[in-house]
Protein backbone atom coordinates (compact mmCIF):
# COMPACT_ATOMS: atom_id res chain seq x y z
CA UNK A 1 0.00 0.00 0.00
CA UNK A 2 1.26 3.42 -0.84
CA UNK A 3 0.34 5.75 2.01
CA UNK A 4 -0.93 9.25 1.29
CA UNK A 5 1.47 12.12 1.65
CA UNK A 6 2.22 13.52 5.11
CA UNK A 7 -0.19 16.02 6.58
CA UNK A 8 2.13 18.91 6.11
CA UNK A 9 2.46 18.38 2.36
CA UNK A 10 -0.95 17.76 0.87
CA UNK A 11 -4.60 18.08 1.73
CA UNK A 12 -5.94 14.93 3.29
CA UNK A 13 -9.40 13.38 3.29
CA UNK A 14 -11.87 14.69 5.80
CA UNK A 15 -11.22 11.97 8.38
CA UNK A 16 -8.42 9.46 8.69
CA UNK A 17 -7.62 6.99 11.48
CA UNK A 18 -4.01 5.92 11.93
CA UNK A 19 -3.15 2.95 14.17
CA UNK A 20 0.37 2.20 15.38
CA UNK A 21 0.57 -1.23 17.01
CA UNK A 22 3.85 -1.59 18.92
CA UNK A 23 5.20 -4.01 21.48
CA UNK A 24 3.15 -3.49 24.63
CA UNK A 25 1.54 -0.28 23.38
CA UNK A 26 -1.05 0.55 20.72
CA UNK A 27 -1.76 4.12 19.64
CA UNK A 28 -4.56 5.45 17.45
CA UNK A 29 -4.75 8.94 15.98
CA UNK A 30 -7.88 10.58 14.65
CA UNK A 31 -7.28 13.21 11.97
CA UNK A 32 -9.98 15.61 10.81
CA UNK A 33 -9.44 17.93 7.86
CA UNK A 34 -5.71 17.29 8.02
CA UNK A 35 -5.35 18.17 11.72
CA UNK A 36 -4.73 15.73 14.59
CA UNK A 37 -7.78 15.93 16.83
CA UNK A 38 -7.50 12.97 19.17
CA UNK A 39 -4.93 10.43 20.30
CA UNK A 40 -5.80 7.15 22.06
CA UNK A 41 -3.15 5.07 23.82
CA UNK A 42 -3.57 1.56 25.18
CA UNK A 43 -0.78 -0.14 27.09
CA UNK A 44 -0.94 -3.83 27.82
CA UNK A 45 0.29 -3.36 31.39
CA UNK A 46 -2.11 -0.50 32.19
CA UNK A 47 -5.07 -1.06 29.89
CA UNK A 48 -8.13 1.07 30.49
CA UNK A 49 -10.93 -0.54 32.47
CA UNK A 50 -13.62 1.86 31.21
CA UNK A 51 -16.73 -0.04 30.00
CA UNK A 52 -15.56 -3.27 31.67
CA UNK A 53 -18.24 -5.02 33.71
CA UNK A 54 -17.22 -6.64 37.01
CA UNK A 55 -18.84 -8.64 39.76
CA UNK A 56 -17.66 -6.58 42.71
CA UNK A 57 -17.81 -6.98 46.46
CA UNK A 58 -18.77 -4.07 48.70
CA UNK A 59 -15.89 -3.17 51.01
CA UNK A 60 -17.43 -0.29 52.90
CA UNK A 61 -20.63 1.76 52.79
CA UNK A 62 -20.22 5.48 53.52
CA UNK A 63 -23.63 6.73 54.59
CA UNK A 64 -22.36 10.28 55.11
CA UNK A 65 -21.17 10.49 51.49
CA UNK A 66 -23.94 8.30 50.08
CA UNK A 67 -21.30 6.17 48.39
CA UNK A 68 -19.54 2.84 48.72
CA UNK A 69 -16.11 1.40 48.07
CA UNK A 70 -16.31 -1.71 45.91
CA UNK A 71 -13.50 -4.22 45.32
CA UNK A 72 -13.48 -5.23 41.65
CA UNK A 73 -10.03 -6.81 41.62
CA UNK A 74 -8.02 -3.68 40.71
CA UNK A 75 -5.16 -2.21 42.75
CA UNK A 76 -7.47 0.24 44.51
CA UNK A 77 -11.08 -0.08 45.56
CA UNK A 78 -13.49 1.57 43.14
CA UNK A 79 -16.05 4.23 44.07
CA UNK A 80 -19.82 3.94 43.61
CA UNK A 81 -22.17 6.83 44.37
CA UNK A 82 -25.89 6.52 44.98
CA UNK A 83 -26.50 8.83 41.97
CA UNK A 84 -24.84 6.20 39.75
CA UNK A 85 -27.09 3.38 40.87
CA UNK A 86 -30.22 2.25 39.05
CA UNK A 87 -33.41 3.02 40.95
CA UNK A 88 -35.13 -0.15 42.13
CA UNK A 89 -38.63 -0.99 40.94
CA UNK A 90 -40.00 -1.12 44.50
CA UNK A 91 -38.83 2.43 45.33
CA UNK A 92 -41.23 5.34 45.20
CA UNK A 93 -40.43 7.76 42.33
CA UNK A 94 -40.44 10.77 44.67
CA UNK A 95 -38.45 9.06 47.44
CA UNK A 96 -34.80 9.94 48.03
CA UNK A 97 -32.80 6.70 47.83
CA UNK A 98 -30.23 5.96 50.55
CA UNK A 99 -27.21 3.83 49.79
CA UNK A 100 -27.31 2.11 53.19
CA UNK A 101 -30.73 0.73 52.19
CA UNK A 102 -29.29 -0.60 48.93
CA UNK A 103 -25.90 -2.04 49.89
CA UNK A 104 -24.18 -3.66 52.85
CA UNK A 105 -20.59 -4.66 53.44
CA UNK A 106 -19.84 -7.95 51.68
CA UNK A 107 -22.66 -7.66 49.11
CA UNK A 108 -21.98 -8.83 45.56
CA UNK A 109 -22.86 -6.14 43.02
CA UNK A 110 -22.72 -5.99 39.23
CA UNK A 111 -20.95 -2.78 38.21
CA UNK A 112 -19.39 -1.10 35.18
CA UNK A 113 -16.37 1.21 35.16
CA UNK A 114 -17.15 4.71 33.86
CA UNK A 115 -13.80 6.32 34.70
CA UNK A 116 -10.37 4.83 35.22
CA UNK A 117 -8.45 5.21 38.44
CA UNK A 118 -6.52 8.48 38.41
CA UNK A 119 -3.76 9.62 40.74
CA UNK A 120 -4.91 8.58 44.23
CA UNK A 121 -8.56 8.09 43.26
CA UNK A 122 -10.04 4.70 42.47
CA UNK A 123 -12.11 3.90 39.42
CA UNK A 124 -15.66 5.33 39.20
CA UNK A 125 -18.51 2.83 38.91
CA UNK A 126 -22.15 2.63 37.89
CA UNK A 127 -24.80 -0.05 38.15
CA UNK A 128 -26.60 1.38 35.11
CA UNK A 129 -24.87 -0.95 32.67
CA UNK A 130 -24.35 -0.06 29.00
CA UNK A 131 -23.07 -2.59 26.45
CA UNK A 132 -22.01 -1.12 23.08
CA UNK A 133 -22.11 -2.74 19.66
CA UNK A 134 -21.54 -1.39 16.17
CA UNK A 135 -24.77 0.64 15.89
CA UNK A 136 -26.36 0.44 19.32
CA UNK A 137 -25.79 0.67 23.05
CA UNK A 138 -27.87 -1.74 25.14
CA UNK A 139 -28.99 -0.66 28.62
CA UNK A 140 -30.49 -3.69 30.41
CA UNK A 141 -31.92 -1.66 33.30
CA UNK A 142 -33.12 1.45 31.44
CA UNK A 143 -36.22 0.93 29.24
CA UNK A 144 -35.99 4.07 27.09
CA UNK A 145 -35.01 4.18 23.43
CA UNK A 146 -32.93 7.10 22.25
CA UNK A 147 -31.03 8.31 19.21
CA UNK A 148 -27.67 10.11 19.19
CA UNK A 149 -28.09 13.87 19.12
CA UNK A 150 -25.61 14.01 16.26
CA UNK A 151 -28.16 12.37 13.99
CA UNK A 152 -30.07 15.55 13.24
CA UNK A 153 -32.46 14.51 10.47
CA UNK A 154 -35.85 14.17 12.14
CA UNK A 155 -37.16 11.61 9.62
CA UNK A 156 -34.12 9.40 10.17
CA UNK A 157 -34.45 9.74 13.96
CA UNK A 158 -38.08 8.67 13.76
CA UNK A 159 -37.23 5.74 11.46
CA UNK A 160 -34.52 4.49 13.83
CA UNK A 161 -36.72 4.84 16.90
CA UNK A 162 -39.57 2.93 15.28
CA UNK A 163 -37.26 0.21 13.96
CA UNK A 164 -35.53 -0.39 17.30
CA UNK A 165 -38.85 -0.37 19.17
CA UNK A 166 -40.34 -2.94 16.81
CA UNK A 167 -37.29 -5.22 16.89
CA UNK A 168 -37.14 -5.06 20.69
CA UNK A 169 -40.75 -6.16 20.91
CA UNK A 170 -40.22 -8.88 18.31
CA UNK A 171 -37.22 -10.29 20.19
CA UNK A 172 -38.90 -9.94 23.57
CA UNK A 173 -36.04 -7.95 25.07
CA UNK A 174 -36.18 -5.94 28.27
CA UNK A 175 -34.18 -2.78 28.73
CA UNK A 176 -33.49 0.05 26.32
CA UNK A 177 -31.27 1.02 23.42
CA UNK A 178 -29.46 4.10 22.17
CA UNK A 179 -28.72 4.36 18.46
CA UNK A 180 -25.13 5.55 18.03
CA UNK A 181 -24.00 8.16 15.52
CA UNK A 182 -22.67 5.45 13.19
CA UNK A 183 -26.23 4.05 13.09
CA UNK A 184 -27.31 6.87 10.81
CA UNK A 185 -28.74 5.12 7.72
CA UNK A 186 -28.23 1.62 9.13
CA UNK A 187 -30.64 -0.93 7.60
CA UNK A 188 -33.20 -2.67 9.80
CA UNK A 189 -31.46 -6.03 9.31
CA UNK A 190 -28.20 -4.65 10.70
CA UNK A 191 -29.97 -3.16 13.71
CA UNK A 192 -31.70 -6.48 14.38
CA UNK A 193 -28.37 -8.35 14.14
CA UNK A 194 -26.82 -5.94 16.64
CA UNK A 195 -29.72 -6.38 19.06
CA UNK A 196 -29.48 -10.18 18.91
CA UNK A 197 -25.73 -9.96 19.53
CA UNK A 198 -26.22 -7.67 22.53
CA UNK A 199 -28.93 -9.92 23.96
CA UNK A 200 -26.51 -12.86 23.79
CA UNK A 201 -23.76 -10.87 25.52
CA UNK A 202 -26.12 -9.79 28.30
CA UNK A 203 -27.38 -13.34 28.86
CA UNK A 204 -23.78 -14.51 29.19
CA UNK A 205 -23.01 -11.76 31.73
CA UNK A 206 -26.06 -12.70 33.80
CA UNK A 207 -25.10 -16.36 33.79
CA UNK A 208 -21.54 -15.57 34.88
CA UNK A 209 -22.76 -13.28 37.67
CA UNK A 210 -24.55 -16.25 39.27
CA UNK A 211 -21.51 -18.53 39.27
CA UNK A 212 -18.34 -16.40 39.19
CA UNK A 213 -16.36 -15.41 42.25
CA UNK A 214 -16.54 -11.82 43.45
CA UNK A 215 -13.96 -9.35 42.11
CA UNK A 216 -14.21 -11.01 38.67
CA UNK A 217 -14.21 -9.43 35.22
CA UNK A 218 -17.35 -10.56 33.40
CA UNK A 219 -17.14 -8.42 30.26
CA UNK A 220 -14.14 -6.59 28.80
CA UNK A 221 -14.17 -3.96 26.11
CA UNK A 222 -12.60 -4.59 22.70
CA UNK A 223 -8.91 -3.95 21.87
CA UNK A 224 -8.13 -0.40 20.79
CA UNK A 225 -7.93 -0.99 16.98
CA UNK A 226 -11.32 -2.74 16.90
CA UNK A 227 -12.80 -0.19 19.29
CA UNK A 228 -11.76 2.62 16.95
CA UNK A 229 -13.64 0.90 14.12
CA UNK A 230 -16.72 0.28 16.23
CA UNK A 231 -16.87 3.83 17.56
CA UNK A 232 -15.56 5.98 14.72
CA UNK A 233 -16.08 4.20 11.40
CA UNK A 234 -18.55 6.44 9.57
CA UNK A 235 -18.90 7.42 5.91
CA UNK A 236 -16.70 10.46 6.62
CA UNK A 237 -13.74 8.16 7.37
CA UNK A 238 -11.80 7.90 4.12
CA UNK A 239 -9.06 5.54 5.28
CA UNK A 240 -7.94 3.57 8.30
CA UNK A 241 -4.21 2.86 8.10
CA UNK A 242 -2.46 0.38 10.41
CA UNK A 243 1.17 -0.67 10.50
CA UNK A 244 0.77 -4.20 11.92
CA UNK A 245 -0.30 -7.10 9.70
CA UNK A 246 -1.95 -9.18 12.45
CA UNK A 247 -3.99 -6.23 13.68
CA UNK A 248 -4.86 -5.32 10.07
CA UNK A 249 -6.25 -8.83 9.53
CA UNK A 250 -8.34 -8.52 12.73
CA UNK A 251 -9.66 -5.14 11.63
CA UNK A 252 -10.56 -6.30 8.13
CA UNK A 253 -12.24 -9.35 9.66
CA UNK A 254 -14.32 -7.04 11.87
CA UNK A 255 -15.42 -4.86 8.95
CA UNK A 256 -16.17 -7.88 6.74
CA UNK A 257 -18.54 -9.12 9.43
CA UNK A 258 -20.16 -5.89 10.57
CA UNK A 259 -19.51 -3.26 7.86
CA UNK A 260 -18.30 -4.89 4.63
CA UNK A 261 -18.63 -1.67 2.65
CA UNK A 262 -15.75 -0.22 4.71
CA UNK A 263 -13.33 -3.12 4.25
CA UNK A 264 -11.50 -1.55 1.25
CA UNK A 265 -10.74 1.47 3.42
CA UNK A 266 -8.70 -0.58 5.93
CA UNK A 267 -5.15 -0.23 4.60
CA UNK A 268 -1.88 -1.81 5.70
CA UNK A 269 1.11 0.51 6.01
CA UNK A 270 4.12 -1.35 4.66
CA UNK A 271 6.51 1.50 3.93
CA UNK A 272 9.86 1.80 5.67
CA UNK A 273 9.08 5.16 7.24
CA UNK A 274 7.17 4.77 10.56
CA UNK A 275 3.49 5.60 10.14
CA UNK A 276 3.22 8.19 12.91
CA UNK A 277 6.45 9.90 11.92
CA UNK A 278 5.39 10.10 8.27
CA UNK A 279 2.15 11.83 9.20
CA UNK A 280 3.72 14.15 11.77
CA UNK A 281 1.89 12.53 14.68
CA UNK A 282 5.03 11.98 16.78
CA UNK A 283 5.86 15.69 16.63
CA UNK A 284 2.24 16.61 17.40
CA UNK A 285 2.28 14.43 20.53
CA UNK A 286 5.50 16.06 21.72
CA UNK A 287 3.99 19.51 21.20
CA UNK A 288 0.87 18.46 23.12
CA UNK A 289 3.04 17.94 26.20
CA UNK A 290 4.32 21.53 26.16
CA UNK A 291 2.49 24.30 28.05
CA UNK A 292 2.92 26.87 25.26
CA UNK A 293 0.70 26.55 22.18
CA UNK A 294 1.37 29.01 19.33
CA UNK A 295 -1.49 30.61 17.42
CA UNK A 296 -1.27 31.32 13.69
CA UNK A 297 -1.81 35.02 14.29
CA UNK A 298 1.34 35.24 16.42
CA UNK A 299 -0.40 34.95 19.77
CA UNK A 300 -0.10 31.94 22.03
CA UNK A 301 -1.78 29.96 24.79
CA UNK A 302 -0.28 28.77 28.08
CA UNK A 303 -2.00 25.59 29.27
CA UNK A 304 -1.23 24.36 32.78
CA UNK A 305 -2.75 21.29 34.38
CA UNK A 306 -3.06 21.06 38.17
CA UNK A 307 -4.80 18.71 40.55
CA UNK A 308 -7.70 21.14 41.00
CA UNK A 309 -8.22 22.54 37.52
CA UNK A 310 -6.75 23.35 34.12
CA UNK A 311 -5.88 26.97 33.39
CA UNK A 312 -5.60 28.42 29.89
CA UNK A 313 -4.11 31.88 29.42
CA UNK A 314 -4.56 33.66 26.08
CA UNK A 315 -1.86 36.12 24.97
CA UNK A 316 -1.51 38.30 21.85
CA UNK A 317 2.25 37.70 21.76
CA UNK A 318 3.77 39.34 18.71
CA UNK A 319 0.42 39.90 16.98
CA UNK A 320 -0.32 43.64 16.75
CA UNK A 321 -3.00 43.57 14.07
CA UNK A 322 -3.56 46.06 11.29
CA UNK A 323 -6.72 47.96 12.31
CA UNK A 324 -7.42 48.56 16.02
CA UNK A 325 -6.56 47.07 19.38
CA UNK A 326 -10.11 45.81 19.88
CA UNK A 327 -10.10 44.02 16.51
CA UNK A 328 -6.69 42.51 17.32
CA UNK A 329 -7.99 41.20 20.64
CA UNK A 330 -11.18 39.85 19.03
CA UNK A 331 -9.27 38.02 16.31
CA UNK A 332 -6.84 36.52 18.83
CA UNK A 333 -9.64 35.41 21.15
CA UNK A 334 -11.62 33.81 18.32
CA UNK A 335 -8.57 31.89 17.14
CA UNK A 336 -7.82 30.92 20.75
CA UNK A 337 -11.36 29.55 21.19
CA UNK A 338 -10.84 27.17 18.26
CA UNK A 339 -7.40 26.12 19.47
CA UNK A 340 -8.51 25.61 23.07
CA UNK A 341 -11.27 23.24 21.98
CA UNK A 342 -8.82 21.17 19.93
CA UNK A 343 -6.17 21.15 22.69
CA UNK A 344 -8.63 20.01 25.38
CA UNK A 345 -9.57 17.06 23.20
CA UNK A 346 -6.03 16.27 22.05
CA UNK A 347 -4.58 16.45 25.57
CA UNK A 348 -7.72 14.83 27.02
CA UNK A 349 -8.02 17.47 29.71
CA UNK A 350 -11.08 17.13 31.91
CA UNK A 351 -12.70 18.50 35.03
CA UNK A 352 -12.81 22.27 35.51
CA UNK A 353 -11.07 24.37 32.85
CA UNK A 354 -10.68 28.13 33.33
CA UNK A 355 -9.89 30.12 30.18
CA UNK A 356 -8.50 33.63 30.61
CA UNK A 357 -9.34 35.41 27.36
CA UNK A 358 -7.81 38.80 26.59
CA UNK A 359 -10.02 41.57 27.96
CA UNK A 360 -12.65 42.85 25.52
CA UNK A 361 -14.64 46.04 25.76
CA UNK A 362 -17.45 45.49 23.24
CA UNK A 363 -20.29 43.26 24.59
CA UNK A 364 -20.90 41.97 21.04
CA UNK A 365 -17.30 40.79 20.85
CA UNK A 366 -17.61 38.94 24.15
CA UNK A 367 -20.73 37.15 22.95
CA UNK A 368 -19.03 36.32 19.65
CA UNK A 369 -16.08 34.67 21.41
CA UNK A 370 -18.34 32.77 23.81
CA UNK A 371 -20.54 31.56 20.94
CA UNK A 372 -17.48 30.44 18.99
CA UNK A 373 -16.15 28.47 21.98
CA UNK A 374 -19.53 26.84 22.57
CA UNK A 375 -19.86 25.93 18.90
CA UNK A 376 -16.44 24.27 18.55
CA UNK A 377 -16.80 22.39 21.84
CA UNK A 378 -20.09 20.93 20.62
CA UNK A 379 -18.09 18.67 18.30
CA UNK A 380 -16.16 17.19 21.24
CA UNK A 381 -17.18 13.56 21.94
CA UNK A 382 -16.77 14.23 25.68
CA UNK A 383 -19.59 16.06 27.40
CA UNK A 384 -18.73 19.73 27.89
CA UNK A 385 -20.49 22.63 29.59
CA UNK A 386 -19.58 26.27 28.93
CA UNK A 387 -20.24 28.98 31.50
CA UNK A 388 -20.69 32.68 30.90
CA UNK A 389 -17.89 35.18 30.36
CA UNK A 390 -17.05 36.89 33.64
CA UNK A 391 -16.27 40.63 33.90
CA UNK A 392 -12.59 39.63 34.17
CA UNK A 393 -12.68 37.79 30.86
CA UNK A 394 -12.71 34.31 32.43
CA UNK A 395 -14.80 31.43 31.11
CA UNK A 396 -15.38 28.28 33.13
CA UNK A 397 -15.71 25.06 31.15
CA UNK A 398 -16.33 21.57 32.44
CA UNK A 399 -15.35 18.55 30.39
CA UNK A 400 -16.18 15.00 31.38
CA UNK A 401 -13.08 13.14 32.52
CA UNK A 402 -13.09 9.42 31.66
CA UNK A 403 -9.39 8.60 31.49
CA UNK A 404 -6.00 10.06 32.32
CA UNK A 405 -4.81 13.07 30.39
CA UNK A 406 -2.07 12.71 27.82
CA UNK A 407 0.40 14.26 30.26
CA UNK A 408 -0.58 11.93 33.09
CA UNK A 409 -0.36 8.92 30.80
CA UNK A 410 2.98 9.70 29.18
CA UNK A 411 4.81 11.60 31.93
CA UNK A 412 5.75 11.25 35.59
CA UNK A 413 6.56 13.91 38.20
CA UNK A 414 10.11 15.24 37.93
CA UNK A 415 12.39 13.60 40.50
CA UNK A 416 14.38 16.82 40.77
CA UNK A 417 11.56 19.27 41.40
CA UNK A 418 9.10 16.64 42.76
CA UNK A 419 6.32 17.82 40.49
CA UNK A 420 6.56 21.52 41.35
CA UNK A 421 7.53 22.39 37.80
CA UNK A 422 10.53 24.47 38.95
CA UNK A 423 13.75 24.03 40.95
CA UNK A 424 15.50 26.16 43.55
CA UNK A 425 18.24 28.45 42.31
CA UNK A 426 21.84 27.65 43.28
CA UNK A 427 21.79 30.74 45.54
CA UNK A 428 18.79 29.38 47.43
CA UNK A 429 20.54 26.04 47.84
CA UNK A 430 23.70 27.74 49.12
CA UNK A 431 21.85 29.73 51.76
CA UNK A 432 20.00 26.60 52.89
CA UNK A 433 23.38 24.89 53.08
CA UNK A 434 24.80 27.67 55.28
CA UNK A 435 21.92 27.30 57.73
CA UNK A 436 22.40 23.51 57.86
CA UNK A 437 26.13 23.97 58.52
CA UNK A 438 25.41 26.32 61.42
CA UNK A 439 22.75 23.99 62.83
CA UNK A 440 25.09 21.01 62.56
CA UNK A 441 27.89 22.93 64.28
CA UNK A 442 25.64 23.77 67.20
CA UNK A 443 24.49 20.17 67.50
CA UNK A 444 27.77 18.32 66.89
CA UNK A 445 30.45 20.83 67.75
CA UNK A 446 32.73 20.34 70.79
CA UNK A 447 34.36 23.09 72.78
CA UNK A 448 37.83 23.98 71.58
CA UNK A 449 37.77 21.69 68.58
CA UNK A 450 36.98 22.59 64.99
CA UNK A 451 34.19 20.62 63.28
CA UNK A 452 35.41 19.15 60.01
CA UNK A 453 32.82 18.63 57.26
CA UNK A 454 32.79 17.19 53.75
CA UNK A 455 30.28 18.93 51.51
CA UNK A 456 28.99 16.99 48.49
CA UNK A 457 26.81 18.95 46.07
CA UNK A 458 26.01 19.54 42.41
CA UNK A 459 28.77 21.23 40.36
CA UNK A 460 26.78 24.49 40.04
CA UNK A 461 26.46 24.73 43.83
CA UNK A 462 30.15 24.02 44.40
CA UNK A 463 31.08 26.55 41.71
CA UNK A 464 29.02 29.24 43.43
CA UNK A 465 30.71 28.51 46.77
CA UNK A 466 34.15 28.77 45.21
CA UNK A 467 33.37 31.98 43.34
CA UNK A 468 30.58 34.43 44.25
CA UNK A 469 29.80 33.03 47.71
CA UNK A 470 33.39 32.25 48.75
CA UNK A 471 33.55 35.16 51.21
CA UNK A 472 30.21 34.23 52.76
CA UNK A 473 31.37 30.61 53.11
CA UNK A 474 34.56 31.71 54.93
CA UNK A 475 32.49 33.88 57.28
CA UNK A 476 30.06 31.05 58.09
CA UNK A 477 32.95 28.66 58.72
CA UNK A 478 34.71 31.18 60.98
CA UNK A 479 31.59 31.99 63.01
CA UNK A 480 30.59 28.31 63.45
CA UNK A 481 34.18 27.09 63.93
CA UNK A 482 33.94 24.77 60.92
CA UNK A 483 36.47 23.50 58.39
CA UNK A 484 34.79 22.36 55.18
CA UNK A 485 36.08 20.46 52.16
CA UNK A 486 34.10 20.84 48.91
CA UNK A 487 33.43 17.96 46.52
CA UNK A 488 31.41 18.28 43.28
CA UNK A 489 29.15 15.31 42.44
CA UNK A 490 27.95 15.23 38.84
CA UNK A 491 25.15 12.77 39.69
CA UNK A 492 23.61 15.07 42.29
CA UNK A 493 20.48 17.04 41.38
CA UNK A 494 20.50 20.87 41.51
CA UNK A 495 18.89 20.93 44.97
CA UNK A 496 20.75 17.96 46.44
CA UNK A 497 23.65 18.21 48.89
CA UNK A 498 25.10 16.22 51.79
CA UNK A 499 27.14 17.29 54.81
CA UNK A 500 29.36 14.52 56.19
CA UNK A 501 31.13 14.86 59.52
CA UNK A 502 34.78 13.85 59.08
Amino acid sequence: MSAPSPLSQTATPRVEILVNAGQGETRAAQIEDGVLQDIHIQRDATASAVSNIYLGRVQRVLAGMQAAFVDIGLDRAAFLQISDMVRRADEQPDATPRIQHRLSQGDRVLVQVTRDAMSTKGARLTTDLAIPSRFLVYMPYTPRIGVSARIENELERARLTQAVTAIRQELGLAGGFIVRTVGDGAPVEALAADMRFLATVWADIQQQSNTAAAESLLYGDLPLPIRMLRDLLTPEVATVIIDDRDAWQEMTGFTQRFAPEFTPRILLHEEEAPLFSQYGIEDAIERALLPRVPLRSGGFLIIEQTEALVSVDVNTGGFVGTRSLEQTVLRTNLEAANTVARQLRLRNLGGIIVIDFIDMIEPAHKQQVLAQLTDVLAADPAKTTVGSLSPLGLVEVTRKRTRESLEQLLCAPCEVCHGRGFIKTPETVVFTLFRDMQRLARHRGTAGRQLELLLLAAPDTIGLLIDEQAAALREVCADAHIAVRLQAETLYGPEQFDLVVM
